[in-house]
């Protein structure tokens, strides 16, 4: 097979799944779209693709050879299949695939989170899925991306590189071989302990979402997230989350990189503090905030990004105080229950292992048996 023959399936229309699914098929791959919601892809389905925006101020269209609704069509014959939807979908879509995953594809998560590779390897044993499938993890999504239109995509930024582990991590070589025609920006991560603890995400969205919460409602959204939503202020909120998550992180044993290290890594922006590498990013500029508090800053990161490092920290021993509090204000301003809709230590397929066997498991997928 040469490396364009590489088929993809993209799961997810919104606005990185529109994103990715263009830019793959712009550069000659062969891409299908899966989108649940059959009235959301209609114009992507009736154009024959996706056109794109890129950082480079240059226009171009991504034809796709399927858009669908049928994940069973979706599936048939694809090597790499892009999930690239909110996390709080991942249970769900480990469902659907289930019955329809053959011997040799390859799932990633664009992104994980907290958690996400976990939970669809746990899902996929539920489900009785037998087939020799590869799950992976990405730390963060790859691009700084928006929906433009029903049947358009922008790309603002591209990140230099982006971790990504397997489960079990024996898999993560077989898994970046196989994206590396695609995608060079994906490096190794040891496991996916170490992609979830790097979940940038939980520390940005929720809390910027949050403490901007009367400017996202009085605006409608009308202001730069990240250049003007961050204040030292808010950036000194921010760098007490990220305490709380390193400290989480080294509980299981794990070196997480902070938000400054992945801010240089992923975007070369550095500065003295948060405030300033923020401030300094020209990834940053031009991402607009979201126009509603009902967002998948909140609904997706507090429950699959928040809660889950809030858990592993009861677990660990380890005091989340600062996580706690944005939990509780998303759960104030929701009317929802977040702590219990989100990603369990249960769901992530950990109860009752030590760190030790929590460790053995993410290296070989193997976990100790009890009680036989």
């Amino acid at each position: 097979m040469s490396d364009q023959d590489r088929s993809f399936l993209v799961v997810g229309a919104g606005h990185g799944g529109k994103a990715m699914a263009a830019h793959l098929a712009r550069r000659g791959f062969r891409v299908r779209l899966f989108n649940r919601t059959i009235e959301h892809i209609a114009a992507i389905r009736e154009y024959g693709g996706i056109n794109l925006s890129e950082p480079n101020g240059r226009d171009y269209f991504g034809p796709l050879e399927l858009v669908t609704a049928d994940m069973g069509e979706a599936l048939e014959g694809v090597d790499v299949v892009m999930v690239v939807i909110p996390a709080n979908g991942h249970r769900d879509v480990a469902r659907w695939c289930a019955p329809h995953l053959r011997d040799k594809q390859v799932v990633v998560l664009n992104p994980g989170r907290t958690g996400g590779a976990l939970e669809f390897r746990h899902v996929l044993a539920q489900e009785s899925c037998t087939a020799d499938v590869a799950v992976a993890e990405a730390q963060t999504f790859l691009f700084a991306s928006r929906s433009m239109g029903p049947a358009d995509a922008k790309i603002f930024r591209v990140k230099n590189s982006v971790p990504l582990a397997a489960l079990p991590a024996t898999r993560t070589q077989e898994v970046l071989e196989v994206l590396q025609p695609a995608y060079s920006q994906f490096i190794p991560a040891p496991n996916v302990l170490h992609t979830s603890m790097d979940n940038i995400g939980a520390i940005f969205h929720p809390a910027l979402t949050l403490l901007n919460a009367g400017r996202i409602e009085s605006t409608h959204g009308d202001y730069q997230f990240y250049t003007e939503g961050v204040t030292p202020s808010v950036a000194r909120v921010l760098e007490n989350l990220d305490r709380e998550r390193v400290t989480v992180a080294a509980a299981l044993g794990i070196r997480a990189i902070t938000v400054l290290e992945w801010l240089e890594s992923a975007y070369s922006s550095t500065g003295s503090n948060l405030y300033e590498a923020i401030q300094n990013n020209p990834g940053y500029v031009g991402i607009q905030a979201p126009r509603t508090l009902n967002h998948r800053y909140v609904f997706e990161d507090v429950p699959m990004s928040l809660v889950p490092l809030v858990y592993l920290g009861e677990y660990l021993g380890v005091a989340t105080v600062s996580m706690e509090s944005m939990i509780h204000l998303a759960s104030v301003i929701h009317g929802t229950d977040y702590r219990r809709r989100g990603r369990s230590i249960e769901q992530m397929g950990l109860a009752d292992l030590s760190v030790r066997e929590i460790a053995h498991y993410v290296e070989t997928g193997e976990k100790p048996l009890r009680g036989r």
